[in-house]
């Protein structure tokens, strides 16, 4: 037995309250070391003529990465205390009690001392991570509002070319505003859609806005508050929640706030509200430059014209609170996505969070991190972040094929291991964004690919995010191509790839509780053929989905899957007797 690889950790995602009277409790373990796993519990309290009243209960392993095999019970402390231990048994029948204290021998001597438990102390309902019902149901549509549509020419730069007249360079406007998003509602609710996130739309004097000089005003070349507030009314008659984007790591250059600053240097009132080193602050000879080692001033990565905000200063902390708060009260917005969430103190987005779920309670809360963000997913701070770790293992496996089937099997066992599995429910999962090359492009053009990492991500856990224009088959490399202007010409549209989408995000919708909450388990994982097959089983509804890779169709026998009964296709519709996946397709069935 490999003790050393054996985990458990109270008060983390391997044991944490799930709602106010369940338990969830998870182990680890090397990969087929351990044969069985048992839980000891009780109350601790709950004591009798012969001891300690304990009972016992079979852990069932839930997921298998390359290194370790994960364990798992839900369980309802009567009085909501719990005190635990486990007793693992190997291959060779050998036993081990593993508790608060480490390993010991498995013995009625050893189970009787209390002090060698894990200990859970009560289950207070308002320690349970919660998070937006609503957010489990959501298929987003990311807009980058500069390129969506111009609805409203007036308003457009002097400096704007014609709609999609050329690739985009960094600089470039095109005069897409808040009007042209009004303008497509129908159109977003009718591929499906009931969530937009929109890129910044507060005034700022580049096309991505995220160099924001006035938090509290409209861009004037997307609108006004009142355009704004139209678009967030109608979105709501049509379902759709709206989710802003707000950069609260630094702000723009050019905003009064930093050019009090360059001024006045270490006499202003805002002196503060900077992580400032050294004076005086000359724009394009101090701050972070690539390959220097000295600083004055702090931006975000090394971009001169975004200096980093304070988050610890108290004016800092109201003047962000104010913006966070009046968007939420004034035009009824539904979601903040928090940029460069990880770079900003926790103790600012506890407040963050305390703020803005006073104005709506049921508010979506996402942190922009590209990494592990457990510290973040507590219950706190944020619902949610936007999944890039998930979204890279499709994207290697399904696109790049960098990697196996096995590889990325275990990338995201390990990824849904990682997060309480409420966090899991409403985790932000998307194949591509405004900061990334297009999906079709990271797969040089190859739709049936692109459909298949669609259909993979659509039926995990999470709320799945597409960028605008990928239902029509828009490409785009990295930044700033990824940022072409939406084709509204529909005989330049990718209408086969529209109509796929739409059942992809109807079939989502149809089996949502199932896609939530199913149970996941792996079936085939085929590393020399690209075979995948995986099913989520949710009140006695199972769907399951066998994903091919190859360049040649596959064969699959009901018993490899598990399926004893008669199968329906749930993608096709039609019994199925042969279970033919074509190449480089995918199938999905109903037992």
């Amino acid at each position: 037995m490999e003790k050393a690889a054996i985990y458990h950790q109270p008060f983390s995602s391997y044991a944490y309250g799930y709602d106010s009277q369940t338990l969830h409790i998870k182990i680890r373990s090397k990969r087929d070391d351990i044969q069985a796993v048992v839980l000891i519990a009780a109350d601790p309290y709950l004591q009798t003529e012969g001891g300690w009243a304990s009972k016992e209960t079979v852990l069932r392993k839930i997921a298998t990465t390359e290194e370790h095999d994960y364990w798992f019970v839900a369980i309802k402390p009567e009085q909501r205390r719990l005190q635990y231990a486990f007793v693992l048994t190997d291959a060779t029948e050998e036993t081990v009690f593993y508790g608060g204290r480490g390993f010991y021998d498995d013995t009625p001597e050893n189970r009787a001392i209390m002090d060698y438990y894990f200990k859970f102390p009560f289950l207070h309902e308002t320690e349970v991570f919660k998070a937006p019902e609503w957010v489990k149901e959501t298929i987003w549509y990311q807009i980058f509002p500069e390129r969506f549509d111009n609805g409203n020419p007036e308003l457009s730069p002097a400096n704007v070319l014609p709609w999609g007249s050329k690739d985009p360079g960094r600089d470039d406007f095109f005069g897409g505003d808040i009007a042209g998003i009004i303008g497509h509602l129908d159109y977003l609710a009718e591929l499906g859609i009931n969530g937009i996130y929109l890129t910044p739309v507060f005034e700022a004097s580049t096309n991505h806005k995220y160099d924001t000089l006035n938090y509290f005003e409209i861009d004037p070349h997307f609108g006004d508050k009142e355009t704004f507030r139209k678009l967030v009314k109608e979105a709501h008659e049509r379902g759709i929640k709206i989710m802003l984007d707000a950069v609260f790591n630094h702000i723009g250059d050019k905003s009064p706030e930093w050019q009090d600053v360059l001024k006045n240097g270490e006499k202003l009132k805002f002196v503060d509200w900077f992580h400032i080193r050294s004076f005086p602050v000359t724009p394009g000879e101090n701050g972070n430059i690539e390959g220097k080692n000295t600083l004055s001033f702090d931006t975000f990565a090394y971009t001169m014209h975004m200096p980093k905000l304070n988050t610890a200063n108290p004016e800092v902390q109201k003047y962000l609170l104010e913006i966070a708060t009046y968007w939420v009260r004034e035009f009824d917005i539904d979601g903040w996505r928090l940029d460069v969430a990880n770079e900003v103190d926790h103790a600012f987005w506890k407040q963050f969070n305390q703020a803005v779920r006073a104005e709506k309670e049921d508010i979506y809360i996402l942190g922009e991190i590209w990494h592990d963000s457990w510290l973040w997913l507590l219950g706190d701070e944020f619902d949610s972040v936007m999944n890039y770790p998930f979204t890279q293992t499709i994207i290697e496996n399904f696109v790049e094929e960098r990697i196996k089937p096995t590889k990325m099997v275990s990338g995201i066992s390990e990824q849904l291991m990682r997060y309480q599995e409420q966090v899991n429910h409403v985790m932000f999962n998307m194949l591509d964004s405004h900061d990334t090359a297009r999906l079709l492009t990271r797969c040089e053009g190859d739709k049936e690919k692109a459909k298949l990492a669609l259909a993979f991500m659509f039926a995990h856990t999470g709320s799945p995010c597409i960028y605008y224009g990928t239902e029509i088959g828009m490409d785009g490399a990295d930044d700033p191509l990824c940022r072409k202007c939406m084709e509204w010409d529909e005989t330049k549209q990718d209408k086969e790839m529209l109509t796929f989408m739409k059942k992809l995000i109807a079939f989502r919708k149809t089996n949502q509780k199932t896609l939530t909450y199913g149970d996941l388990v792996w079936h085939i994982v085929d590393d020399e053929n690209r075979l995948v097959a995986f099913s989520r089983t949710f009140d006695n509804k199972r769907l399951t989905f066998i994903f091919n890779q190859d360049s040649i169709s596959k064969t699959i026998q009901k018993a490899d899957l598990e399926i004893a009964n008669e199968a329906w296709n749930a993608w096709t519709k039609g019994v199925v007797k042969n279970i033919e996946v074509a190449a480089k397709s995918f199938t999905i069935l109903e037992s």
